[in-house]
C-alpha cells in the first residue's frame, strides 16, 4: 500500500484547493500537470501509453495473446471545483497500482490489461459530464465534444491542444471488459463498517440544460407586467425542481438544480439570459422518468410565467440494469474468497462505467468514503479503507484478462 499512497499523494499536490480537496478541472494547466506526471508513471512501469482524439489517456500492458481484446481499468484524474482526493482519482491509480503488482509477481495476463483515464469525467468545467467516455461509446462525436464550451467562452478542443494532449489515436473500441474502482460517495458502506460494494445496478438519471431567453432592462422605471426577465424564470426551474426532489425523497429519489449562469447579471438590470444544469434521478426507471417529465413541463411553465422563451440545449440520460451479472457475481465470490465483507449496492452518481457498459461487459467495486461525503474538500478514504477494494480490482482483473 505504500508506494500506492505514494501516488495518491502526489496526485493531491497537484491542483490544490481548499485544505485538504483539489480544484483539478478538466483541461486546465493542473489537469496538464496530472497528465503529465500519469504518464511519466505509465512509462515508468514500461506501459505503452496513446492518446485518443478526445484526450483518453490509456496505458497498455501487453498480454501473452496481443491481438485478444484488452481489459480496460480505470476512472478519471479531473475533480470538482471544491473537490477531494479521492474521486475517480483512486480507480486510475489504483489500475496503475494493480499493473505494477502484478509486474511484481512476474504475471502476464493472457489478454492485455489497460489503464484508461477519461478526459472531462465531473463536467465542471465542460457541460456535460462523462464527455470523453460518451464520445468513447458513440454516444457523442468528436466535433460535438470539441465544440463545448466553458463558462469563460473556452473551447474544449482549443484547450486539449493547448495542455498537449489532443491526441490522434481514434476514440473508441472493443474491449473485452472495462472496471472501475471508486469510492461510493455515499454513506452506506461507512455507516456499516462494510469494506467492498459490489455495483449491482445504477440509479435511472436525467439530465436537462435548459437556456431561457428575455429581455434587459432597467430594474427601476420597466413596469412588471412587462418584464422579461430570465433569470427569474431560471429561478423558478431551480425552485420546481428542488420541490420535485423532496416529493419523492421518501423513495430515494433526488432532483438537483446544480448550476445557474445569467446574462448580463447585473444589479440595476434584467438578465436577457440564464441558463440551469439540473438532474433528477431514482432507483425506479419509471419513478424517474415521471420526475423527468415533471421537470419538462417546469421548464415551460417557468418560461411562461416569466414572460421568456425556454430551449432545452442539451439532455442526457443513463443508469437502470447495466452491469454484467457475470463480472459482479466474480467480484462477490471473490470478495468471499478473501476474506471481505461486501453488499450490494446500486450506485446512484454518474460514472464513466454508465457508458462503457454500452461497449462491453462492466463492473464497478465501490470502497468505503467518510461518512459518505464527496464533491468536498473534506472527502477522505483512508488507506485500510482502500484496500479492500484495490485487492478485490487486481483479483478480477487477473481472472478475467486470464480467461
Amino acid at each position: 500500500m505504500q508506494r500506492f499512497c505514494s501516488t495518491l499523494d502526489r496526485s493531491s499536490s497537484i491542483g490544490a484547493g481548499r485544505p485538504g480537496g483539489l480544484s483539478r478541472l478538466a483541461l486546465t494547466d493542473a489537469d496538464r500537470e496530472m497528465r503529465d506526471v500519469f504518464v511519466a508513471w505509465c512509462r515508468e512501469a514500461a506501459l505503452e501509453v496513446r492518446v485518443d482524439r478526445v484526450g483518453n489517456i490509456f496505458a497498455r500492458r501487453e498480454g501473452r495473446e496481443p491481438t485478444s481484446a484488452p481489459v480496460l481499468l480505470g476512472s478519471h484524474l479531473d475533480t470538482q471545483a471544491n473537490g477531494g482526493r479521492f474521486d475517480g482519482v483512486v480507480g486510475v491509480l489504483g489500475a496503475l497500482e494493480v499493473v505494477r503488482r502484478l509486474a511484481d509477481l512476474g504475471h502476464t495476463t493472457k489478454r492485455p490489461i489497460e489503464i484508461v483515464s477519461w478526459t472531462n469525467e465531473e463536467g465542471a468545467r465542460f457541460s456535460p459530464p462523462m464527455t470523453a467516455s460518451g464520445c468513447y461509446a458513440g454516444a457523442y462525436t468528436v466535433d460535438w465534444v470539441h465544440d463545448r464550451r466553458a463558462e469563460d467562452g473556452a473551447r474544449f478542443g482549443d484547450e486539449l491542444a493547448r495542455i498537449g494532449y489532443c491526441g490522434d489515436a481514434p476514440v473508441g473500441g472493443t474491449p473485452d471488459a472495462y472496471l472501475e474502482l471508486h469510492i461510493e460517495q455515499g454513506p452506506i458502506l461507512s455507516a456499516e463498517g462494510t469494506a467492498l460494494g459490489i455495483v449491482s445496478h445504477a440509479y435511472a438519471s436525467h439530465g436537462f440544460q435548459v437556456a431561457f431567453t428575455g429581455e434587459t432592462a432597467h430594474t427601476g422605471p420597466w413596469p412588471m407586467e412587462r418584464r422579461r426577465n430570465a433569470l427569474v424564470a431560471a429561478a423558478r426551474l431551480m425552485v420546481a425542481v428542488d420541490e420535485i426532489g423532496w416529493d419523492h425523497a421518501g423513495t430515494g429519489g433526488k432532483a438537483t438544480a446544480a448550476r445557474v449562469s445569467a446574462w448580463p447579471n447585473k444589479a440595476g438590470t434584467l438578465s436577457e439570459w440564464a441558463e440551469v444544469v439540473c438532474d433528477v434521478r431514482h432507483e425506479c426507471a419509471v419513478t424517474a422518468g415521471v420526475m423527468a417529465e415533471r421537470t419538462r413541463r417546469a421548464i415551460g411553465e417557468a418560461a411562461a410565467r416569466s414572460g421568456c422563451d425556454a430551449t432545452i440545449v442539451d439532455s442526457w440520460s443513463w443508469g437502470g440494469r447495466i452491469f454484467s451479472d457475470e463480472l459482479a457475481e466474480l467480484g462477490r465470490l471473490t470478495a468471499r474468497r478473501l476474506g471481505y465483507s461486501w453488499r450490494d449496492i446500486p450506485s446512484q452518481a454518474g460514472h464513466d462505467a454508465y457508458f462503457l457498459s454500452r461497449v462491453c461487459p462492466t463492473a464497478m467495486i465501490f470502497t468505503p468514503c467518510r461518512d459518505g461525503v464527496t464533491h468536498n474538500s473534506e472527502e477522505l478514504a483512508e488507506p485500510g479503507d482502500l484496500e479492500p477494494g484495490l485487492n478485490l480490482l487486481l483479483h478480477v482483473a487477473a481472472a478475467r484478462a486470464d480467461r
